[in-house]
């Protein structure tokens, strides 16, 4: 069994728990700070976790983190950026505004002071920073990839001193490279085959949800 500390309270859990899985064990309730429970998807299990024998506070996800003999954790709360990008993504009719629109709808990339501060702060363990200076360069597909597994904790945006909000940038990012490529060839495929009539939909099968 290990012991750690979850929110000033000391529990045990067997060594394979996740922080999440001990703290819910523990008898604890959880109306916040959860959502997908265990899949590492969501980004809502933010924690502070200081290691046995180390100074350094690191950010991660309770879902992911194993627990460790005299670990201290804190829950982080959903704090709503202060800043906030208005777009509307189908206002960009073609690649050759993107860049353009990515600097105006966030002025403050190219201010990014390579601090790797986001870097730290992932527990996705990203390259946040690269991400950002991608698209600045205008390196759209590039930047894309590497916000790809991205899953929106808002920690990165924390801990910015320029207020970029990297992960938004990067979701922003992502959108945009979607909206402007081709659609996946099998979707095209079977949407060609709808149209020539080749296949047809039955809106009264079991399950089918017909348009309202």
């Amino acid at each position: 069994m290990q012991r750690l500390i979850v929110e000033g309270r000391a529990i045990e859990a067997p060594a394979a728990s996740s922080i999440l899985q001990a703290f819910v064990q523990a008898g604890e309730t959880l109306v916040a700070g959860v959502g997908c429970m265990g899949q590492g998807v969501c980004g809502s299990c933010r924690v502070m976790v200081r290691r046995a024998g180390q100074q350094e506070v690191k950010t991660e996800l309770a879902c992911e983190t194993v627990v460790e003999d005299g670990m201290q954790v804190s829950f982080i709360d959903y704090l709503t950026p202060s800043t906030h990008h208005v777009y509307r993504i189908e206002d960009i009719a073609d690649s050759w505004q993107a860049p353009r629109k990515l600097l105006e709808i966030f002025p403050e990339a190219p201010h990014c002071r390579h601090c790797s501060g986001c870097d730290r702060a992932c527990p996705k363990g990203l390259e946040v920073q690269r991400g950002v200076n991608l698209a600045v360069e205008g390196e759209l597909n590039a930047s894309a990839q590497v916000f790809d597994e991205c899953v929106m904790c808002n920690l990165c945006t924390l801990a910015c001193p320029e207020h970029i909000g990297p992960n938004h940038l990067g979701l922003f990012v992502r959108r945009m490279v979607a909206s402007l490529s081709l659609r996946p060839a099998d979707l095209m495929r079977r949407l060609e085959q709808i149209e020539r009539g080749d296949m047809a939909i039955d809106f009264d099968a079991p399950g089918a949800q017909p348009p309202r």
